[in-house]
């Protein structure tokens, strides 16, 4: 059982392993959404996201024995990191067993401390049927990254810091995956203060634990879709079901398009970059029927490698018309090229790409496309340039932009 006692006894133990994240109050997002909004940034810890509270208390809890079987796990990521930092601590073998999906900078950031990768499946679940197998023909304890009360009692200890520091808070923000970073955040909230409220947040495209809520019971997906890898779970934690159904008050569901803006607002006025698992509390912030509450968004990991934070930013930038590419047909004679660059610099557009097709029409003096990728202030200032391409009677229309990194 997850107990007032055993949630004490766990923020003892993870306090030798985790760095202090102190709550970071949201000028921006309390003034868009008109709550009071501070943000707990898990993404700062040692480990680049939550999980090794949940990792490390476990192991500590694990006799000497089961230790020195060796250690196995299956995770997208960031368990995996817990549990290979927390197994290093001990001196005890780590397997880790990741999907084939999992970003480069988990797995060699997992591969560091120690432990030994095997990538399987192209999710979680299939890689957690992998992991199974290997514990029981090798004799591993198996480290559950959600589906077990005392990992979920490490990673509650997150609801405590919370109320030490603002005791008054109203709601509770929490990203689901598997369920165990909300049911140790929920059930510890709860026995805190049962009037709170805790949100749980999936994403649509991964929404099992709304969909066992509706059904009564553990229900598992038929395939899952999301950006949000680290909560790309098909079939939540049973053993934490029960906690769940008791201590969240609803789940929000949020698409992945807002989790690409809510990167942006992330890096553009705070400064920091947070997963896009950890962008559900970030996203749901804007679904919340309320006003003038005090919210704690979680922000559960920051584990990104360059690659994908390149393509949130490039997708974030078209999403709000700071970036866009529009394909203009003009005649192939001097001084057309001339005649568009001077609308756009007149309103302030600024061109970064050029792409000049000279073979889109047999006459090139009739028609030759001229595509052009430039910034923009937004979908107004976009929807202006593009009115004044046309005014001027180039037949201007918005394209879908090639890579801006290529």
């Amino acid at each position: 059982m997850m107990t007032l006692d055993k949630f004490e006894e766990a923020t003892e133990a993870v306090k030798k392993v985790i760095l202090k994240t102190d709550l970071v109050y949201s000028d921006y997002f309390s003034e868009s959404t008109g709550n009071k909004v501070y943000l707990k940034p898990e993404n700062m810890q040692f480990t680049g996201a939550y999980k090794v509270r949940g990792a490390y208390y476990k192991i500590s809890t694990l006799s000497q024995e089961e230790r020195d079987k060796g250690l196995i796990t299956a995770s997208a990521g960031n368990h995996a990191q817990g549990v290979a930092y927390a197994a290093k601590l001990y001196n005890a073998k780590a397997t880790i067993v990741m999907p084939t999906t999992t970003p480069l900078i988990k797995v060699n950031r997992t591969k560091s401390y120690g432990a030994n990768v095997v990538l399987h499946g192209d999710v979680y679940d299939e890689a957690y049927k992998h992991a199974c197998e290997l514990a029981k023909e090798n004799g591993y304890t198996f480290i559950h990254p959600f589906d077990d009360e005392v990992v979920a009692t490490g990673q509650g200890t997150i609801a405590m810091e919370i109320f030490k520091e603002l005791p008054t808070v109203d709601i509770i923000l929490v990203p689901i995956g598997g369920g165990g970073l909300a049911a140790g955040v929920s059930t510890l909230a709860k026995l805190l203060n049962p009037k709170i409220k805790v949100i749980g947040v999936e994403p649509l495209g991964a929404n099992c634990m709304q969909e066992s809520l509706k059904a009564g019971h553990v229900v598992t997906l038929p395939a899952v879709d999301t950006i949000a890898d680290g909560t790309a779970v098909k079939t939540p934690g049973s053993t934490i079901f029960s906690y769940i159904q008791e201590n969240i008050d609803e789940v929000i569901t949020v698409e992945d398009h807002e989790l690409i803006v809510s990167f942006l607002d992330m890096i553009e006025n705070h400064k920091m970059v947070v997963e896009n698992s950890g962008l559900l509390t970030v996203a749901a912030l804007k679904h919340l029927d309320c006003k003038d509450k005090k919210v704690v968004s979680i922000l559960s990991g920051g584990n990104m490698d360059v690659i994908t934070v390149s393509s949130i930013v490039q997708h974030g930038l078209l999403q709000r018309g700071r970036i866009f590419t529009v394909s203009v047909q003009l005649p192939d004679r001097p001084g057309e090229l001339v005649r568009v660059a001077d609308i756009i610099a007149k309103l302030q557009g600024n061109i970064i790409r050029l792409d000049h097709n000279q073979f889109i029409s047999t006459n090139r003096n009739s028609a030759v496309e001229l595509c052009i990728t430039m910034e923009a202030y937004g979908h107004e200032h976009k929807d202006t340039i593009v009115k004044a391409l046309r005014d001027h009677g180039y037949d201007a229309k918005v394209v879908q932009p090639k890579n801006l990194y290529q």
